[in-house]
């Protein structure tokens, strides 16, 4: 388990709680119990209580225990305590991804961005979630925004790229991508596939 997960765990408090969650899972018949559903308003009453750093904590250890529907929830609980979204919004995408729960992430990343529509880094995330459940128009027009926000993104190029060439038949477009991701890193680890994939080849 993670070592700051571990320093929370070491507080009573967190310690118990943990283990009321734990108690809580749902087990057949006894989910839909009254004891279940005063476990359950347990956990909720608990989290309320905990600031966003230690909720964030929490949601670490189950990730590291791969309980990623665990650690969402308090990674959510972490953000409605008023936690540092750019931290947080990295760490459910993560488990939500871990999860393929990409309609799930997609959502996530849509409502941060229209908070943060300059966070090139979780447009650049969307767009390949985009890309992954076939919304191929949204994912270009994404892949296409970050590209305005940061002009050098050698892998936005890449990936969109790939994008034209593979899925929307537009070798050409395609092409003047391919060339830019090689002028921004020659020996890059896409290197090989770039070069090979232009139009014509390049001295």
């Amino acid at each position: 388990m993670h070592r700051e997960v571990s320093k929370v765990l070491r507080d009573k408090g967190a310690w118990l709680a943990m283990t009321v969650l734990l108690a809580s899972l749902p087990c057949g018949a006894c989910a839909s119990s009254e004891e279940g559903k005063r476990m359950k308003a347990n956990v909720q009453t608990f989290q309320k209580d905990m600031n966003p750093e230690r909720l964030v904590a929490l949601g670490k250890g189950f990730a590291s225990v791969g309980d990623t529907t665990r650690a969402e929830q308090y990674f959510s609980a972490a953000l409605e305590r008023g936690g540092d979204e750019r931290k947080i919004i990295p760490l459910i995408l993560r488990v939500c991804i871990q999860d393929a729960r990409y309609r799930v992430a997609i959502q996530y990343a849509e409502v941060y961005l229209r908070k943060k529509p300059d966070d090139s880094r979780t447009r650049f995330v969307l767009a390949t979630l985009y890309a992954g459940v076939g919304e191929n128009v949204a994912a270009r027009a994404e892949l296409e925004r970050v590209l305005s926000l940061r002009p050098d993104d050698a892998d936005a190029h890449f990936a969109l790229a790939v994008l034209m060439r593979d899925i929307q038949e537009d070798p050409v477009g395609a092409d003047a991508h391919f060339r830019e991701y090689l002028r921004l890193k020659p020996a890059g680890e896409h290197a090989e596939e770039a070069q090979s994939s232009l139009l014509k080849s390049v001295p």
